[in-house]
């Protein structure tokens, strides 16, 4: 009998031995901002920084007409879109990329400049994708210390080395949704050496007012050494068509361009996002939304004594230490009345949770729930 057990065992054995097996890769899985919890779809999504509006009436128009011709290839180089992003920003069209959302675009960037034992510079708390990429190309991420959930330019100069090849950056950044004085910026990229690629992320640029902020693409557009990526996915609405874009240098994105993969973004997402992007008064109603309920947050949270920043993004990330609440119980009792937000372990900020702005619906009813939760 044992040696029957131990036969089959060391046959099976031998046999796994033979078969493929992926590559050891020292990086962690995204974890994206749920839209279920416990098997039940969330009523109240505030999760993924998401727009609060949803997508242009126009854009969804086009998105319905566009879909009903889908048996054929998309653009291979969405030159469409380009045309139409380089006529509003005054661009270069050859000198943008478009992207299954600005994350596949990171990716690129990866793939393109980083080899192994390279390394990459983020913030301390920034967007898990940078550091994800970074690590599957083999690079080693370099973690730049921030002062009161602000990017410190000095923290990061103090980290480059003779190895630093990226420096990856989102402003207003996530998941903080602080900013980078236009000063501050520009002195990061003189202070760089020439070689080290620089990586703006506009994401949420949309949604600031403040004299003393500059988006990426203002400062950066003539640039030789730095990419500044966007995306429709947030103020636009349309993070389920997965689409965003790329700006630089033409050599680097050609570079980008060569090992894209052929039609990587649909005929349907291309279609709507040339028409989101023209339709100026929806995206006004969007920013004036969000900034009336991001005031309305600020006021409420400091009433109810839990600490948050000034946000210049479509989210808070709010503090219970001065409570003294525990934030994953607060996170589970939103949860289990089906409100869900974002839990910060994942981004190592302790007892904090990112709230992102919804309707004012759902606003009403987070605050509502979470003024029973905290007993107030």
């Amino acid at each position: 009998m044992n040696y029957r057990y131990y036969r089959a065992f060391y046959i099976l054995t031998k046999i796994n031995m033979n078969l493929p097996k992926p590559k050891k890769i020292n990086t962690q899985k995204y974890e994206a901002g749920l839209s279920s919890f416990r098997k039940r779809i969330a009523k109240i999504k505030l999760s993924a920084n998401e727009s609060a509006l949803g997508p242009s009436p126009k854009a969804i128009r086009e998105y319905i007409r566009t879909s009903k011709n889908i048996k054929r290839y998309p653009e291979n180089q969405s030159f469409f879109l380009q045309k139409i992003l380089a006529k509003k920003f005054k661009l270069d069209f050859k000198r943008i990329i478009i992207g299954s959302g600005s994350d596949q675009i990171f990716e690129l960037i990866c793939r393109a400049f980083l080899k192994k034992k390279d390394e990459v510079i983020v913030p301390q708390y920034s967007f898990i994708i940078y550091r994800i990429y970074s690590k599957i190309c083999g690079a080693k991420v370099i973690y730049a210390k921030e002062k009161n959930f602000r990017i410190s330019v000095d923290s990061i100069l103090s980290k480059v080395s003779k190895r630093t090849k990226i420096v990856f950056l989102a402003n207003p950044n996530n998941p903080t949704g602080t900013i980078i004085f236009k000063n501050e910026l520009l002195k990061l990229r003189k202070k760089l050496r020439r070689n080290i690629l620089l990586v703006v992320d506009d994401a949420y640029y949309e949604y600031v007012r403040n004299k003393n902020f500059s988006s990426g693409l203002d400062l950066f557009s003539k640039s030789k050494n730095v990419i500044i990526t966007r995306t429709f996915s947030k103020i636009f609405g349309l993070a389920g068509l997965r689409i965003g874009w790329g700006y630089g240098p033409k050599v680097l994105i050609e570079a980008l361009n060569n090992i894209k993969p052929p039609f990587n973004v649909n005929k349907a997402a291309i279609s709507a996002a040339s028409v989101a992007i023209k339709d100026k008064k929806w995206l006004s109603k969007e920013i004036q939304h969000v900034s009336k309920w991001s005031n309305t947050f600020l006021k409420i949270f400091k009433n109810l004594k839990i600490e948050t920043n000034k946000s210049y993004a479509n989210f808070l990330l709010i503090s219970f230490n001065k409570i003294k609440r525990n934030s994953k119980k607060i996170f589970l009792n939103l949860a289990s009345s089906g409100i869900i937000v974002r839990e910060m372990s994942v981004y190592n900020i302790k007892n904090c949770l990112r709230v992102s702005i919804g309707s004012s619906i759902e606003n009403k009813k987070f605050i509502y729930k979470l003024k029973k939760i905290i007993n107030v």
